[in-house]
C-alpha cells in the first residue's frame, strides 16, 4: 500500500516559523551558557533523510563557541583499538555548551552492522553498553535528545538523483550512500532492533517524519525547544561608545597594497 503523501509546508509559512524558532534557539543558547548546562542532540537516520539540512538551520544563528557540530570521520587505526565510545566521549560538551552529533555512536547499530564493518560480537556489545552509557550521561546532568529522521524509499531515491545532477550537492553522495538503496530492508531491520534496545525512558528516541524537509525541520526544532526548560536570560547592557577625536593617523596609500580584483564590477 502506498504511503500517504504529506502536504508540503508553504515556503512563506516555513520561513516565518523558522525565523521564530531560530530566535527561540538563540534564547536557548543563552540559557545554556548562563546556567552552565550541557546539551547533546543526536541526529540519526538514513542517508538523505534531512539531518544535515536541519542541523544547518539549528546552528545558523548560534554562536559556534557555544554550539558546535560533531561529525566524526571514520575511525583511525588507533581509534579502532580503543573502547568504542571513547572518541565520542571526547566530543561531549563542557558547561555552557551544545553539541550536535551529525551521526553518532549509533553508526555501530546502523552502517557498521549492515555493511559488515564490525563483528557480530562488537554489534551485540554495543547494544548492551549503549543504554548504560546514555544513562550515565543523563545521570551526570547532560541533557540528551535523540532524533531519528525517517524518510521513505521514494523520497530518498529522488534526493539521491538530485544530488547526482547538482554539482553543489554532488559531494554529499558516496558509493556507500548509493549501496544503501539496495539494502533498504537491511537498514530497516537494523533500525528496528536498535530502537528496541536503546529507546529507554532516560533517553528516548523521537522520530521525525522527513519526506517534507520543511515540516521536518520545524517539527524537530519545536520539539527540542519544548523539551528543554530554558528561560529568557537578560542580555548585558551594551552601549556604543563615542568615537574619540583623531590623533592625526593617515591611511597608507592604496597603491602600496594589493587588492583583490573587482569581480563584482564585471557582472
Amino acid at each position: 500500500m502506498a504511503e500517504e503523501q504529506v502536504a508540503r509546508v508553504p515556503r512563506k509559512t516555513y520561513e516565518r516559523e523558522l525565523l521564530r524558532l531560530q530566535t527561540e534557539l538563540a534564547k536557548l543558547q543563552e540559557w545554556v551558557r548562563a546556567e552552565g548546562a550541557r546539551l547533546v542532540v543526536v541526529f540519526e537516520g538514513r542517508d538523505a533523510a534531512g539531518k544535515g539540512g536541519t542541523i544547518k538551520r539549528v546552528t545558523e544563528h548560534l554562536n559556534p563557541r557555544v554550539a558546535r557540530i560533531a561529525a566524526l570521520p571514520k575511525p583511525t587505526e588507533r581509534e579502532r583499538t580503543q573502547w568504542y565510545f571513547q572518541r565520542y566521549v571526547e566530543q561531549l560538551p563542557a558547561a555552557g555548551e551544545i553539541v550536535l552529533f551529525d551521526r553518532s555512536w549509533y553508526n555501530r547499530a546502523g552502517v557498521e552492522h549492515v555493511m559488515g564493518f564490525c563483528t557480530p560480537e562488537e554489534y551485540k556489545l554495543f547494544l548492551r553498553q549503549c543504554p548504560i552509557v546514555e544513562r550515565m550521561l543523563v545521570e551526570d546532568g547532560i541533557l540528551l535528545r535523540k532524533y531519528w529522521f525517517s524518510v521513505s524509499d521514494a523520497a530518498q531515491q529522488e534526493r539521491f538523483r538530485r544530488r547526482l545532477e547538482d554539482p553543489l550537492r554532488r559531494w554529499k553522495l558516496s558509493p556507500m550512500d548509493l549501496e544503501s538503496l539496495t539494502r533498504w530492508e537491511d537498514y530497516s531491520r537494523a533500525k528496528d532492533e536498535m530502537l528496541v534496545h536503546t529507546d529507554i525512558p532516560e533517553a528516548p528516541w523521537y522520530v521525525v517524519e522527513s519526506d517534507d524537509k520543511r515540516r521536518a525541520r520545524l517539527n524537530m526544532i519545536a520539539h527540542l525547544l519544548d523539551s528543554v526548560p530554558y528561560q529568557d536570560v537578560a542580555p548585558p547592557v551594551l552601549e556604543l561608545p563615542e568615537r574619540p577625536p583623531s590623533k592625526g593617523y593617515q591611511r597608507t596609500p592604496r597603491d602600496l597594497q594589493t587588492y583583490v580584483p573587482d569581480h563584482a564590477a564585471t557582472l
